[in-house]
């Protein structure tokens, strides 16, 4: 945590010294983005929009977590599907994000589910792709051991399947969240009246640098939390057969 507060202490005193040199309302110093950020946070703002887009993220990240990883293992295990549905998930993962945000406000409305739906759907593919390998790489002599000792479905998926896949889902969760937030942004530029996106676009459009940074630097704060909060904890967790007594 020390070097963690020395490199962003370091960033801080570069970013500070260049806005020095380089005086400008397009480059505004850290102590004017602080300003911003109080005061918007003191007016409420902040928390609402910031909230929004936290839900937002989840809601899409389960949704893609959950669909990409059941369909990435029922093609890894079934070569005929995989086959037959492998042209889909390359359309799908070379369809600009921009275009299917795009579609699904055009064809469902400027709604929530729709927002939800495109986040989601960009990046179910990606989910698709790396638990299909993990799928592919699973060692069928442990199935055969669960059927030795008539294991349940409950216990097979627990003691056998999960954590052969754990690394795959923990990599396609890893990656999901950078993605899923950084498309949540568009996705609310584009058709949204609330979160982090919208006040972007709102501020870009007065041409304000110092807010689109503190909202910008709030979010990825709140990112970095999550991270050091709830992920890495987890995946030690998870991965916790693997160290040494």
């Amino acid at each position: 945590m020390l070097t963690v507060a020395l490199s962003l202490a370091g960033l801080c005193l570069i970013w500070s010294l260049a806005a020095g040199f380089w005086p400008s309302r397009a480059f505004p110093p850290p102590l004017e983005v602080w300003r911003v950020l109080l005061r918007e946070a003191v007016s409420g703002e902040l928390g609402y929009h910031l909230a929004m887009t936290l839900w937002r993220v989840a809601a899409a990240y389960l949704v893609a977590m959950i669909l990409g990883s059941v369909i990435g293992v029922l093609l890894g295990t079934h070569w005929r599907a995989d086959a037959f549905f492998s042209p889909w998930l390359v359309l799908l993962l070379n369809l600009p994000a921009l275009v299917v945000i795009v579609l699904a406000y055009i064809w469902f409305g400027l709604t929530e589910a729709a927002a939800i739906g495109a986040v989601a759907i960009n990046k179910i593919p990606t989910v698709v792709v790396t638990m299909r390998e993990g799928a592919r790489a699973l060692d069928f002599r442990y199935a055969e051991m669960a059927a030795v000792f008539r294991l349940g479905p409950l216990d097979r998926l627990r003691h056998i399947l999960m954590p052969q896949l754990q690394p795959y889902f923990a990599a396609a969760s890893r990656s999901g969240i950078a993605l899923i937030w950084k498309i949540v942004l568009v996705v609310e530029l584009l058709g949204r009246s609330s979160g982090v996106g919208f006040q972007i676009y709102l501020y870009f459009q007065i041409f304000d640098v110092a807010a689109i940074l503190a909202y910008t630097l709030a979010f990825v704060a709140i990112m970095l939390l999550i991270e050091l909060v709830l992920v890495q904890p987890f995946e030690r967790h998870a991965t916790r057969w693997r160290r040494p007594a």
